[in-house]
């Protein structure tokens, strides 16, 4: 038991507080006040009812905060005691044998209280900034779909401003379909993650003017007390990864073609100046007989077919060698305009073109291009050609130059044709791949066109359009290749 005197210094401590302190009983009545309460509520205090007195938050006495859970609960007792309030204060249970004979109420200072909503304010102002600041998009809601986060990132990405998507913006509406629950459906699963979580899961999502775009979602239900109250997901925009990675795979894939064009180019030298010489005889030998000797009619006919079969093969030699020749192309600045509407002139003459349409649609501000003319002359015959063929001469061709960025011409030629099967646009540079029959074609024309652009260090490639027919275009450098690159090709 404390002495008279430690008594007193305890009185007189409680009433030297500059915070309130007030006892309070089980039935409302404030039983005891220090000098702080009494100077705030006035001195007739004690026996007063304290919602009478607005003691604390509340004003009446349903909105009590401590009734039931203080004063009619024992487990307050003890090191369990102590009981927040909302307006900073703190309530302790005061026992007496195990008896509840009233509450102490005890209020915090408001300088602290005021450095704490400071503190907590400029949390808040960190974690928004955050949030907002995130190169991802970043999206919370509820479970009623009502968006109750959405970041810059994603109004970049899916281009609702900030007050549309928490005003009326509704989370199912990003998702095409049942995307929404399929999310739902994954968060709940282990499957990713684990239950309540999601990681690195790919999903599409719609923007506001319809645009579908693909995702890497990592997401997270939110919990409070066990149960799910919202939901926040992370959005990484995949549309420049795949963009790059299409641009590697292209660039791969082109590579691999220039090595394997590399290869069969010295193959193709080797065999066809083999070949080459015994033609040669045969053609001579089989021409002395016809000029030196009497022969029957059928023994003539005969020589004539071996003369225009020795032809047809050395024709073929000639095309090896042009796909295998590896001489300094004569690089000039060449008008692409002029060279293709040349080619094009000579071609109209051609019976096959009497039924075709050529749309001419030439940029008159294209840059000079430093190319080959007659190599890239070659070029632009054969993709023309190869266009009436599949139109089976009655369509429209669309030809076009542009240029591109600003460092490239861009050449397109459009058919109306079938358009090309996929089995064969894969191979359709590969030297010897043909489609026409047996003894029309070498298969070498697209390869040797092929090659003759790569060699002037551009693109050549194939498309097909979805309206309907193909296109075959042609990138070329403005710049022309330095000498170094030029020995190097050679």
């Amino acid at each position: 038991m404390p002495t008279r005197e430690e008594e007193r210094y305890l009185l007189d401590a409680i009433n030297s507080l500059q915070r309130e302190l007030v006892v309070i009983s089980p039935d409302f009545k404030v039983l005891a006040a220090n000098d702080f309460a009494k100077q705030k509520y006035g001195q007739d205090i004690v026996g007063r009812l304290c919602h009478e007195l607005a003691i604390g938050p509340c004003k009446r006495l349903d909105s009590c905060p401590v009734f039931g859970r203080v004063c009619q609960n024992k487990e307050m007792e003890g090191d369990n005691a102590g009981l927040d309030l909302e307006d900073g204060g703190m309530c302790y249970g005061l026992f007496t044998d195990g008896h509840m004979e009233g509450v102490v109420r005890l209020d915090f200072d408001p300088p602290k209280m005021v450095r704490l909503e400071r503190k907590l304010t400029r949390s808040n102002a960190f974690f928004h900034n955050l949030i907002m600041s995130s190169v991802d998009a970043v999206i919370a809601a509820d479970l009623t779909g009502a968006i109750l986060i959405f970041n810059d990132a994603a109004s970049e990405i899916l281009g609702y401003s900030r007050e549309e998507a928490l005003r009326s913006l509704d989370i199912r509406d990003i998702y095409p379909g049942d995307g929404a629950r399929e999310v739902m459906r994954m968060l709940r699963s282990k499957e990713l993650g684990g239950r309540g979580k999601l990681k690195a899961w790919q999903v599409t999502v719609v923007a506001k003017d319809g645009t579908t775009i693909p995702i890497s979602l990592d997401a997270s239900i939110i919990y409070e007390n066990e149960q799910e109250v919202a939901t926040i997901g992370f959005f990484h925009d995949l549309r420049e990864t795949i963009r790059m990675e299409q641009e590697l795979e292209e660039t791969r894939l082109q590579l691999f073609q220039s090595s394997k064009m590399a290869a069969l180019g010295k193959l193709a030298a080797g065999v066809a100046h083999q070949i080459n010489n015994p033609l040669g005889g045969i053609s001579l030998f089989a021409q002395l007989l016809l000029e030196e000797y009497e022969l029957e009619e059928g023994a003539k006919k005969d020589l004539l077919r071996i003369i225009d079969d020795a032809q047809r093969c050395r024709d073929t030699v000639k095309e090896l060698l042009e796909f295998a020749r590896q001489s300094t192309y004569k690089t000039k600045l060449q008008d692409i305009n002029k060279a293709i509407g040349r080619t094009l002139f000579l071609l109209e003459k051609h019976a096959v073109f009497q039924n075709i349409h050529i749309d001419r649609q030439f940029d008159p501000d294209l840059p000079f291009v430093p190319c080959d003319l007659q190599q890239m002359s070659h070029v632009f015959m054969n993709i023309v050609l190869n266009a009436a063929e599949a139109m089976e001469g009655d369509g429209t061709l669309t030809v076009k130059t542009s240029r591109l960025g600003e460092d490239k011409a861009l050449i397109t030629f459009t058919d109306t044709g079938p358009g090309i099967p996929d089995d064969i646009l894969r191979n359709i540079f590969d030297p010897f791949f043909t489609t026409k029959e047996e003894g029309k074609g070498t298969g070498l024309g697209l390869s040797v066109a092929y090659r003759i652009v790569n060699n002037h260090g551009g693109v050549l490639g194939a498309r097909n359009e979805a309206e309907g027919g193909a296109t075959f275009w042609i990138e070329l450098p403005l710049q022309a290749q330095s000498e170094e690159e030029g020995d190097e090709q050679e």
